[in-house]
């Protein structure tokens, strides 16, 4: 199944009153990027978080937050003395020097505890059983992020599949300028001809005119366009990750588009390769986000 890159999940544990909320994000990336944005995890237990993560997203720029709301005694917040002192003695030894010297050292304190770091809550420290329970809970984020990249994944699926039934209608639409096409270039030259008011060989002039046709002809590109097609939908079908494979068939398909443009000698032809372009790149955005 077609999952996108990009995607959300979360998911909420409890341990020991304290409610524990697990955020997990993915955006588009060429290899897994993870990075964990919390302290709450364990410096022992990362090296394992990462994996995990690794081996159950695939790749991306995947973010992890972990939140925790404590209730009961853990919510309590605590003064640290020692900063609150260091910043105390400050303030009194700037006051002494200046005209507030007179100022009510009691009035301070409002303003001593809004001081950074002077009032803290409580450090979370994880038990090994809590640490089970709360990566029981980073696996349930994983899961729903999963979910939720396959549900965007089923719309990215439609969308390029879509494109590329397009570009295939483009390619019948060119079969119906091919012999109009060779018509023009064959009376292009010669009027050229006359033009210049030659009289060549005609034997050779006609054997001259099928090779420079012949070098103009399109058909090889059409057929390799069509099996890129295929082979696009082929792999969009049978492989779990296969966006880093549809941008090289991508490249493919782009290589005989621009072929054609090339060969075309033909305006009607010229706008269908414009066509074929505009939903080729869209088809490459699309690519930059299936996992």
């Amino acid at each position: 199944m077609t999952r996108s890159m990009t995607g959300y999940g979360k998911a909420e544990c409890l341990i020991s009153e304290d409610k524990y909320l697990i955020e997990i994000r993915s955006l588009n990336g060429k290899n897994a990027d993870i990075t964990l944005k919390t302290q709450i995890i364990p410096r022992e237990k990362e090296i394992s978080v990462r994996n995990y993560l690794i081996q159950r997203l695939n790749r991306g720029n995947i973010d992890l937050f972990v939140s925790v709301e404590q209730s009961g005694e853990n919510a309590a917040r605590y003064i640290n003395g020692q900063i609150l002192l260091g910043y105390y003695n400050q303030l009194c030894s700037i006051l002494d020097d200046s005209p507030m010297a007179d100022l009510d050292r009691e009035d301070l304190l409002p303003a001593l505890l809004k001081m950074p770091d002077v009032v803290e809550s409580k450090a979370t420290e994880l038990a090994e059983e809590d640490w089970e329970e709360l990566f029981k809970a980073i696996c349930e984020a994983a899961d729903a992020l999963d979910n939720f990249r396959l549900r965007e994944g089923e719309v990215l699926r439609e969308d390029v599949l879509s494109r590329v039934s397009i570009i295939e209608e483009c390619l019948d639409e060119v079969e119906q300028f091919e012999q109009e096409r060779i018509e023009a270039i064959r009376q292009r030259l010669l009027s050229r001809i006359e033009e210049i008011s030659l009289q060549p060989d005609q034997e050779r002039l006609e054997q001259e005119m099928v090779f420079y046709i012949e070098k103009l002809d399109i058909n090889e590109e059409k057929v390799r366009l069509r099996q890129h097609c295929n082979f696009f939908r082929a792999t969009l079908k049978d492989e779990e990750y296969p966006g880093r494979k549809l941008g090289f068939i991508a490249q493919e398909m782009g290589r005989e588009i621009n072929t054609i443009g090339s060969k075309a000698n033909h305006a009607g032809i010229q706008k269908i390769v414009v066509k074929m372009k505009d939903e080729l790149e869209k088809i490459k955005e699309q690519s930059l986000n299936i996992l």
